[in-house]
């Protein structure tokens, strides 16, 4: 078996005096999609911030292509090849949308993912390029912040609550894009409330429960009854 892309050891996680991550084991695998799942307040977001640098770990909580990264700044993670799409969005209110993707690119990254690529993903963004990212739907602004994520043609892709918020129409048009932007080898983990969507384009999934790792399985062969048991800590 080839070594993890990513893997996690024993991850703590605290936000001053409270725990939010006890002991959490996990491993994504190059070209993998792993879908995060669980109830709010489960640790899903901690999970991604320790990930992409936002919260500071121990070294060797978190490697990368073998290279402990758990103490790095965002920046240093970034760097790497590690993108995050955050929870809500959290564009430049200031920039239009042409900017806001071009902040993407100052990594410096060779790779796929040009203006024209996301602009390809997402026409609707080539039709807006000019206007400030707060004049668009709760959906477009989402479109941005992907884009602005594969512009640093990263080799993994963070997705914090993809489609938190988003009417159905949008959220089908984002899971479309999906196949198109890990198509490519790109490794993805994905937090997302709908179960059934995340089951749908991931390979496996890990469910957390109060911070700890309730289940973990092939998408395609965890039971329902299973996830619901570990999703609300039936016998636990």
């Amino acid at each position: 078996m080839p070594d993890p892309l990513l893997s996690l050891s024993a991850l703590d996680a605290h936000y001053g005096d409270f725990q939010a991550l006890y002991g959490v084991d996990m491993t994504l695998m190059q070209g993998e999609v792993l879908a995060i799942i669980g109830a709010n307040g489960a640790g899903k977001t901690t999970l991604m911030r320790s990930i992409s640098g936002l919260s500071q770990n121990a070294p060797n909580q978190i490697t990368y292509i073998n290279q402990p990264i758990g103490a790095l700044r965002a920046d240093q993670v970034a760097g790497l090849g590690i993108a995050l799409v955050p929870e809500g969005r959290q564009l430049f209110p200031s920039l239009s949308v042409e900017e806001n993707l071009l902040i993407g690119e100052r990594m410096g990254r060779k790779g796929p993912w040009s203006l024209q690529a996301v602009f390809d993903l997402f026409p609707i963004l080539e039709e807006r390029r000019a206007v400030a990212s707060t004049s668009l739907s709760g959906g477009q602004q989402q479109m941005v912040a992907i884009g602005r994520a594969l512009m640093a043609n990263p080799d993994l892709i963070l997705f914090d609550e993809i489609s938190l918020g988003l009417a159905p129409v949008i959220i089908k048009s984002i899971y479309d894009a999906l196949p198109g932007i890990v198509g490519s080898g790109m490794s993805a983990m994905i937090v997302e409330q709908d179960i059934s969507k995340a089951l749908s384009v991931s390979d496996r999934l890990y469910c957390l429960q109060e911070g700890r790792v309730a289940l973990e399985g092939a998408s395609q062969g965890v039971s329902r009854e299973a996830i619901s048991a570990a999703y609300f800590g039936v016998g636990s």
